[in-house]
């Protein structure tokens, strides 16, 4: 009894201590906790690019006379870049996962998420080669007489993937409207067109190429081509998509999103810090001491064989830029987000800038253009210079054109993270 007695006492002094305690920490400003601690996450198979001053515009002499890269100055926030292009089996992640997303859509694969709304079940596995599946999801094949082969195949025209953009700009503008009436809607079909190599490589074989190139494993680590700017956009809005709904699931904090980088985020990160330089290994050179050369182009006169490539290399080939990034010159050439104009370095602002014009179906074609960047393995030297501008039509598919993302985190960014 003595003893409950003196753990009561005990108690209440306890008590009493923390009631004579100054109530609001001593009426110190200390801010409010975060119940949460906070560690970046660090997308797999990409680099952080630190923020920085880049002197943007050619670095050479502009052989072409249009003026579309003077020379100014400007400064970016840091952001993770993948250090590799895209590759074919990248992409074909998201291809078969669209694809089996539409085969549970047909066959009811639905189930109750924790706020009560359905969603697909897509942790059943999908046995194509099922021919009982096949028959329930015979709207998704080519019958055999049609296919060309003898063979009844899948469609991949079906290949379609929705998503919704909140225009976040737009809403700012707009202040006055619902915040629902800036969610833009997509419908993209997203296979690659593996039909580039012939239509436009004309009067010359190379069929094998294209009917192997987007699936047989022996190019898993080539760049995926054949994919147009809208393509692009939807496998970034996809991969942002993935990252989010399993960081959630775990109870993981999600900020940022997947994109495509703008212009002057993509010639920052292409110079590997280093200051008007031509080329991402710094330059002058396209070749080394030992006279081997430093990308995946088009030297001399067309020996395109020269630098150890035909056409496309695997994405990891040659040395990296001072950052940590493969391939920023040569290899395919790269889409941005921004829309080209020849006047865009004269517009843009000088923090962060960027120019991306809204395309709408009525547009006129040459305000479709988006800018590509790094030139590709059929053209030039002067393509690869970290300072030439060059563009192609969003809605264009080619043999020497790929991507990479970037990630753009809301946290403060750092100069440097060691």
């Amino acid at each position: 009894m003595k003893q409950l007695s003196l753990k009561i006492s005990a108690v209440a002094l306890l008590a009493l201590a923390a009631g004579c305690g100054k109530p609001g920490n001593g009426g110190q400003l200390v801010g409010e906790p975060n119940m949460m601690t906070y560690k970046p996450p660090v997308p797999i198979g990409m680099v952080y690019v630190p923020s920085g001053v880049l002197k943007m515009g050619a670095s050479d002499e502009d052989v072409r006379g249009k003026n579309d890269a003077m020379i100014r100055t400007a400064q970016l926030t840091g952001f993770y870049m993948d250090a590799t292009e895209i590759t074919n089996a990248e992409y074909r992640q998201f291809t078969n996962w669209v694809r089996d997303s539409m085969a549970h859509q047909a066959l009811g694969d639905v189930i109750d998420d924790a706020d009560g709304n359905q969603r697909l079940d897509m942790r059943k596995k999908i046995n194509w080669r099922d021919p009982d599946l096949q028959e329930q999801l015979s709207s998704f094949f080519i019958p055999a007489d049609q296919s060309g082969w003898g063979k009844k195949e899948f469609d991949n025209s079906k290949l379609i993937y929705h998503y919704t953009v909140y225009d976040y700009r737009e809403n700012v503008l707009n202040p006055g409207q619902t915040k629902s009436s800036f969610n833009k809607e997509y419908n993209v079909a997203i296979y690659p067109d593996t039909t580039v190599w012939v239509r436009q490589l004309q009067y010359s074989y190379n069929e094998p190429i294209a009917m192997q190139y987007n699936w047989f494993p022996a190019f898993n680590q080539y760049p995926v081509v054949g994919v147009n700017w809208h393509q692009a956009n939807a496998f970034c809005n996809w991969r942002t998509m993935l990252w989010k709904q399993d960081r959630e699931k775990n109870k993981m904090y999600f900020e940022g999103e997947f994109m495509l980088p703008n212009e002057q985020q993509w010639e920052w990160a292409a110079r590997g810090g280093h200051t008007e330089s031509p080329y991402p290994w710094g330059g002058p050179y396209l070749v080394n001491k030992k006279g081997c050369y430093l990308a995946n182009f088009k030297p001399q006169r067309g020996n395109y064989a020269a630098d150890g490539g035909l056409y496309t290399v695997p994405v990891d080939r040659y040395w990296p830029n001072d950052y940590g990034l493969y391939n920023m010159a040569g290899n395919v050439a790269e889409w941005t987000r921004d829309s080209y104009f020849g006047t865009a370095y004269q517009t843009v602002s000088d923090i962060n800038p960027e120019l991306n014009h809204k395309m709408r179906e009525s547009d006129p074609q040459w305000m479709k253009r988006k800018v590509i960047r790094g030139g590709s393995w059929r053209d030039v030297a002067f393509y690869l210079q970290n300072g030439t501008r060059d563009f192609e039509y969003a809605d264009t598919a080619k043999a020497y054109i790929g991507f990479r993302c970037t990630y753009q985190q809301i946290a403060p960014a750092l100069t440097n993270r060691r």
